[in-house]
């Protein structure tokens, strides 16, 4: 990216905060495309529609969804900082970011995105748990989970120093491995559009879904809302691979998708208010 603003704005190459302006303002413009499209389609124009779909049958207050706000455009200018360290550091030659395809092969660099994902997949699991450490939690991760209905906005609601490890396997990856821009840019939409996902309350996946030898293996809306909910379960983030092998998956996982997938009404109570026929969701507070 940064070879494109250059060449579109010269000025830049010598003017660190307008260059980091730009960059700033580029991460909050598609943040507000995928989060706000998301809360547009789901919050507003079919709030009543698809309440069915809600995974917890209620809607969090507004000074939540400012809260969610306020912490994820904090979250974007570390991100646009990280991002100014790694052209700098780029243009010292301390990375292996490529600029010619010919360079590698084309299967190379379909494979540094399918790495990019495996990897950044691991690297948040294990982060992640270590979040959930009790000085780590009460100091920095608490952030993040004051939503415990999480709207699309909540994707990049964190502490600043959660920000600077969400957003550290980027500078990790291109120290360690040859990538182009390009390969970055595909891993951004890809963890966007998921992070998104896993924070849009609404469950978007058919009945059987988790239980599916091969789509089960990717999580859905309800794993990370049930996280967010009973905090201590459910801790991986594109995939359950991590869940799985380490038996952090909570027990209601598969049930909770059912029943939530299974939903096919909601019944208006009030303008502010659904309830859905026959509905169980009722979770516990889950334990290690």
């Amino acid at each position: 990216m940064s070879h494109i603003l250059e060449s579109w704005f010269p000025a830049l190459q010598d003017n660190l905060p307008a260059y980091w302006l730009i960059i700033y303002a580029f991460l909050v413009l598609r943040y507000v495309i995928f989060a706000g499209a998301a809360y547009g389609i789901f919050y507003v124009w079919r709030k009543r529609a698809w309440f069915y779909k809600k995974i917890q049958q209620k809607y969090p207050e507004q000074k939540r969804v400012l809260y969610e706000l306020k912490y994820s455009f904090s979250s974007l200018a570390i991100f646009a900082s990280l991002a100014v360290f790694i052209k700098y550091a780029t243009e010292g030659g301390y990375t292996k970011i490529y600029s010619d395809f010919s360079e590698h092969s084309w299967l190379y660099f379909l494979f540094t995105v399918v790495i990019f994902v495996l990897i950044h997949d691991m690297y948040f699991y294990w982060t992640h748990r270590a979040m959930h450490h009790p000085l780590l939690f009460k100091h920095v991760h608490k952030v993040h989970h004051m939503s415990n209905n999480p709207t699309p906005w909540a994707a990049f609601s964190f502490h600043p120093l959660e920000a600077l490890v969400e957003f550290g396997i980027i500078p990790i990856m291109v120290f360690l491995m040859p990538l182009h821009p390009a390969a970055i840019a595909v891993f951004a939409l890809y963890m966007v559009s998921l992070n998104v996902i896993g924070h849009l309350g609404f469950e978007i996946f058919p009945r059987g879904f988790t239980q599916h030898k091969i789509f089960g293996l990717h999580n859905t809306s309800t794993h990370h809302n049930m996280h967010h909910k009973l905090v201590n379960c459910n801790y991986s983030l594109y995939f359950n691979i991590w869940d799985k092998l380490m038996g952090t998956n909570h027990a209601k996982y598969h049930s909770t998708f059912e029943e939530v997938a299974a939903r096919k009404d909601a019944v208006p109570v009030s303008s502010n208010e659904y309830q859905v026929a026959s509905t169980s969701y009722e979770m516990q507070q889950a334990t290690d």
